[in-house]
């Protein structure tokens, strides 16, 4: 599924067989026209998707973008107008702003971690803890705060994480499994090996053939030996229990990534509106 397949089934759980209130209500060839206003601070994300949901309701409207994607925004600011049927123009109101103002949330706390990281190398990564069918929308929104996205699902990597290796029999049954798995399929997949200990990280690097190594739930000291122990031969990835307060001190140790699934999990939407004018 592509973006507007998304949309469109959006759509059809909103509209259903008609918009009825504004059938009602609305000639059939009004025209009218709104605008997307700012009501908190933060950054907008979700701006081209808006466009697209515009288009897909009725091509016929015309959007005006003021503000693109990724922009710091201020109460009162004007992201956009609108016009075009004012009937069509109701119909979008609701997905364009749920889309928009969870999307913006996403935006503005992935780019207040990302600013904490400021001079240093460690990237900041999104994971699958996202809204079922709303996946697609609220990676953009990591990436549009400035993010790097991790695996898109279950398709694109294997992530070999602490219940894999433990139904598969140890750290290095998993490896070599994956292993003759992407060998088997022909499939060009990456494949990451989650660590709990450094017992088990010595493990993975004694079997090699991976891609990235996942230090989970390490302390910060414990996460600099195993920077360390790993020596740059594989990237590094911290996950579990990284709260803001700690972000900077985890990338200090040299850790490659920081995966953070608080990104779009604990997440308050930016508050927007779409009003006639």
């Amino acid at each position: 599924m592509d973006l507007r397949d998304y949309i469109r089934l959006a759509l059809s759980e909103d509209v259903g067989d008609g918009d009825h209130t504004s059938l009602a209500t609305i000639p059939l060839h009004a025209q009218k026209r709104a605008r997307l206003l700012v009501k908190e601070n933060g950054i907008v994300a979700g701006v081209e998707v808006a466009r697209v949901i515009f288009e897909e309701v009725d091509p016929l409207m015309e959007v005006n973008v003021q503000i693109p994607d990724g922009a710091a925004i201020s109460v009162g600011d004007i992201v956009l107008t609108v016009s075009g049927s004012a009937q069509s123009i109701l119909k979008a109101e609701r997905l364009v702003l749920n889309t928009m103002q969870r999307m913006s949330g996403i935006a503005t706390y992935t780019r207040s971690l990302v600013n904490l990281l400021e001079g240093l190398p460690t990237k900041l990564l999104d994971t699958r803890k996202t809204t079922p069918n709303f996946r697609i929308f609220e990676k953009m929104a990591t990436k549009i705060g400035g993010a790097v996205n991790h695996r898109y699902a279950l398709y694109d990597m294997i992530l070999i994480k602490d219940n894999h290796v433990d139904y598969a029999g140890g750290i290095e049954a998993a490896i070599l499994k994956a292993n003759e798995y992407v060998q088997r399929t022909g499939k060009t997949l990456q494949i990451e090996i989650e660590v709990r200990n450094l017992a088990e990280l010595a493990e993975a690097l004694r079997v090699g053939r991976i891609d990235r190594v996942m230090l989970d739930n390490f302390n910060i000291e414990t996460l600099r030996q195993a920077v360390q122990q790993v020596a740059g031969r594989y990237p590094t990835e911290a996950s579990g229990g990284i709260r803001e307060e700690t972000l900077r001190a985890v990338a200090e140790t040299g850790v490659d990534y920081i995966s953070c699934g608080a990104l779009t999990h604990q997440i308050k939407s930016l508050d927007l509106s779409l009003k006639a004018y």
